[in-house]
């Protein structure tokens, strides 16, 4: 055991030698020269020298000359084979374009076609017996009725002031025709008196007294007049006031303005109802729309009349058409608001469900790959790495149309192409690679 100190001893005497007094030596060594023996160990022998070679003969010299050029040659291109890079194992598909329906999936709801809140626009006691929520109604049907108290005496009197009105007509009319006659008698004897006057038969002041009895007149026609405008006003008044009470009477029965379903119960029975107040809320779900919210980058794919489906969270599938595609963004979130009818006869459709949406849209060629397919580039664009004819990648930028559970839908390349599918991420364009293909993805 004490032989291992001693060889550790000569080994860290030795090392401190060579670093101190054969420093030179040691650095040039490090360097890669060549270093003799004796510079290292001034006790080691001499080195013999070595034998000289004969002279070459012109004749060998002159025929070994290719041989030493090819020589040369050949480690030159063994320098070209060492620096080229080893091709880089990957494995590929080869996908075939296939062209597939691009619908736009959107995720929304339904909505009730029409919902309104029912209201009293007079006051009244209900007189009317409630009707229970979920109740199915048809456009007509009265929902609520109030109590009448006195309008039904204020519409007799409002009548009867019109048959009152109405009557004084003819009498109106009956003195303006009076009026009317004396003038024209008034004006005869005027011209008479005059004409007399003119030959001297009749005295200046006969005509004078014609003269004003014809201005008499001319003033009975124009109150004449005046009573019957009176009297129609009257009447227009009198059917106003009949109009009023009439319509008055209309408010005291609420009715339903369309059909569909009672989504609240209506006014109890004997309640008080003030102007404004609530009698029933009616949902109309014969049609019922689907609505969602379409990106800004999708909005200009859809248009108004395509066919569209839906399928409820319960399974139910839906179809319908885009009836409504908004023209103004929401400010929030910069979205556009689609809107789809479909029939609901049954109104087994609630409003408010849950709904995936799909709206046809132009059909487009794309390749189904898997997911793990996709790729970034240095500039961080989305595409895949595909291999070339002379065995290297390239990267090829994809739009994403589609994602299933099968893979994912993309377009951009061409109708037939190899997609490395695994060991893209260790390749670059134009490097070399060793191409394991499997089969694509139905």
């Amino acid at each position: 055991m004490r032989l291992i100190p001693a060889l550790t001893a000569l080994l860290v005497l030795a090392t401190l030698y060579l670093v101190v007094m054969e420093r030179d030596a040691v650095m040039r060594f490090a360097q890669g020269e060549r270093v003799a023996l004796s510079e290292l160990n001034p006790l080691a022998p001499e080195p013999e020298a070595a034998p000289e070679r004969p002279a070459p003969d012109p004749t060998t010299e002159s025929a070994s000359a290719p041989a030493a050029e090819s020589g040369a040659a050949a480690p030159a291109a063994d320098t070209g084979q060492a620096d080229a890079p080893d091709p880089v194992a990957v494995v590929a598909l080869r996908s075939t374009a296939r062209e597939i329906d691009s619908a736009v999936e959107l995720r929304g709801e339904t909505e009730a076609a029409r919902e309104v809140e029912l209201r009293a626009e007079t006051s009244g006691l209900v007189i009317s017996e409630p009707r229970p929520k979920g109740t199915r109604v048809e456009a007509g049907e009265v929902l609520c009725r109030l109590d009448p108290g006195d309008r039904d005496a204020a519409l007799a009197e409002a009548r009867a002031r019109l048959a009152e009105a109405r009557a004084r007509i003819p009498e109106a009319r009956a003195r303006l025709a009076e009026a009317e006659a004396r003038l024209d008698e008034a004006e005869l004897n005027a011209t008479a008196a005059t004409q007399l006057s003119e030959d001297g038969f009749a005295s200046r002041t006969r005509v004078a007294s014609t003269t004003a009895a014809v201005r008499s007149a001319e003033a009975g026609v124009e109150t004449a007049r005046s009573q019957l405008e009176s009297v129609k006003a009257n009447v227009e008044s009198a059917e106003a006031a009949v109009t009023s009470a009439e319509t008055e009477m209309a408010r005291l029965t609420i009715e339903a303005p369309f059909p569909g379903l009672l989504e609240s119960e209506t006014a109890e029975l004997g309640s008080l109802l003030q102007p404004g107040g609530l009698c029933a809320t009616v949902l109309g779900l014969d049609p019922i729309r689907l609505v969602g919210f379409v990106p800004e980058t999708e909005v200009e794919r859809i248009e108004e009349g395509a066919r569209a489906g839906a399928r409820l969270v319960s399974g139910r599938e839906l179809v319908g058409e885009v009836t409504f595609l908004s023209r103004s963004a929401d400010p929030t979130t910069r979205t556009f608001r689609v809107e789809i009818t479909v029939p609901n006869p049954d109104l087994s459709v609630r409003d408010g469900q849950t709904a995936e949406i799909v709206i046809e849209a132009d059909g487009a060629m794309a390749h189904l790959l898997p997911q793990s397919a996709l790729t970034l580039n240095d500039a961080g664009t989305l595409g895949v790495r595909t291999v070339t004819a002379e065995d290297r990648a390239r990267f090829v930028p994809v739009t994403l149309l589609r994602d299933t559970a099968t893979g994912v839908w993309v377009e951009g390349l061409p109708e037939t192409a190899e997609v490395i599918v695994r060991g893209q991420e260790y390749v670059t364009d134009g490097v070399p690679v060793a191409v394991t293909y499997r089969e694509a993805t139905q």
